[in-house]
C-alpha cells in the first residue's frame, strides 16, 4: 500500500526539493524569503496563505533570535504542522452511523467511497452504500463495480430518482441486515448549481428523519491535482451542507499538494483521508506528521 510519504513524490520533486538549496547552511536574508515565498506559491499553498505563513515565520525569527537558515527549517515544519487541523477519527459511536459523500464530477467520489468501504470492513464494520447519485447511470454502475470489489452491498434506485429515497432505502436496508455503517453516494454535478445544493439538503434531511442525528459525518472528496480550485469548490459546498473533513483523492498524482495547507488555513477543515494509488487498499487516515514529513522531504 502506497504511503502519504510516497504519495507526495510528485509535489516534492517539482516544489518542496527545492527548500535544501534554500535553506542550506547560511544566515537568513530577504533572498531566503523571496525564494521562500516564490516557492510555496508555486506549490500551490496559495496567496493568502503563504503571506500569512511568511508573516508568522518572520515573527519568530525575530523573536526567538533565529538567523541561520538551517534554524528556519525546523520553524517552518513546525508552522506547517499548524496549518493543519487535527484529524479525529469517524464518529461512528451509534447504532447505525451515516456517511454523507459529497464533490464535483471526476473529483474521484466514486472511487474514494469504495476505499472507504473496503477500509471501514478493515475496521470490522458492516457497510452497505447507497447509490443516491441518481442522475448518471453510469455513477451508479461504477459505485456497484467498486461495492463488489469491496465486498458490501450497494442499494440503488431507478435513473433518475429520488436521492432521498435511495438513502432512506439504504438506512433501511442497513438496518434489516444488521449493518451499523451506510455511505451515501450524492450527485457530482457542478457545485454552482443552487439545484444540487438544495437536494444535498433535502437528502440531509430525509436521512436525520430515519436515524438521529444522521448525517453523522459529511465528507467532501477533493482532487488534488485541481490544486487551489479545490478551495473554491469547498466553499461552495461550506454554502450547503456541514462538512466535517475531507477525503483527498489523486494524491499520488499530484505535483499540488500544497492547496491542502490552504484548505486547513482558510477553512479550518481536517483531511480525514487521503487516496493515495489505484488499489482498493491505496487509503489510508490523514496524517499531519507524515504529510510534512512527505512535502520536505525527510
Amino acid at each position: 500500500m502506497a504511503g502519504i510519504f510516497e504519495s507526495l513524490r510528485k509535489t516534492r520533486n517539482a516544489v518542496f526539493g527545492q527548500l535544501a538549496q534554500i535553506l542550506g547552511a547560511g544566515d537568513i536574508t530577504n533572498e531566503t524569503w523571496d525564494d521562500l515565498e516564490a516557492l510555496l506559491l508555486q506549490g500551490d499553498v496559495g496567496v493568502e496563505t503563504t503571506t500569512a505563513l511568511l508573516a508568522r515565520l518572520q515573527t519568530r525569527v525575530r523573536d526567538e533570535g533565529v538567523y541561520r537558515t538551517a534554524e528556519l527549517q525546523r520553524i517552518l515544519r513546525e508552522e506547517l504542522l499548524a496549518l493543519l487541523p487535527p484529524s479525529p477519527p469517524l464518529a461512528l459511536d451509534w447504532p447505525l452511523a451515516v456517511i454523507l459523500i459529497v464533490g464535483v464530477n471526476g473529483s474521484g467520489k466514486t472511487t474514494s467511497i469504495g476505499k472507504l468501504a473496503a477500509y471501514l470492513q478493515r475496521q470490522g464494520r458492516r457497510v452497505v452504500l447507497a447509490a443516491a447519485d441518481t442522475f448518471r447511470a453510469a455513477a451508479m454502475d461504477q459505485l456497484a463495480v467498486w461495492g463488489e470489489r469491496a465486498g458490501v452491498p450497494v442499494i440503488v434506485g431507478p435513473e433518475g430518482g429520488d436521492p432521498g429515497a435511495v438513502a432512506y432505502d439504504a438506512v433501511e436496508a442497513a438496518q434489516a441486515r444488521g449493518a451499523n455503517t451506510v455511505v451515501v453516494d450524492t450527485a457530482g454535478r457542478l457545485h454552482t448549481q443552487h439545484n444540487l445544493m438544495a437536494e444535498l439538503e433535502k437528502v440531509s434531511r430525509v436521512i436525520a428523519k430515519r436515524v438521529a442525528w444522521a448525517p453523522h459525518e459529511t465528507l467532501l472528496v477533493l482532487d488534488a491535482t485541481t490544486g487551489q480550485n479545490g478551495l473554491v469548490q469547498a466553499r461552495q459546498f461550506l454554502k450547503a451542507v456541514k462538512i466535517s473533513g475531507i477525503i483527498l483523492a489523486k494524491l499520488d498524482g499530484s505535483a499540488k499538494g500544497g492547496m491542502v495547507l490552504s484548505i486547513g488555513h482558510q477553512l479550518g477543515l481536517p483531511v480525514r483521508f487521503v487516496g493515495t494509488g489505484e488499489k482498493l487498499e491505496d487509503f489510508a487516515p490523514f496524517d499531519r506528521e507524515a504529510f510534512v514529513a512527505g512535502l520536505l522531504g525527510k
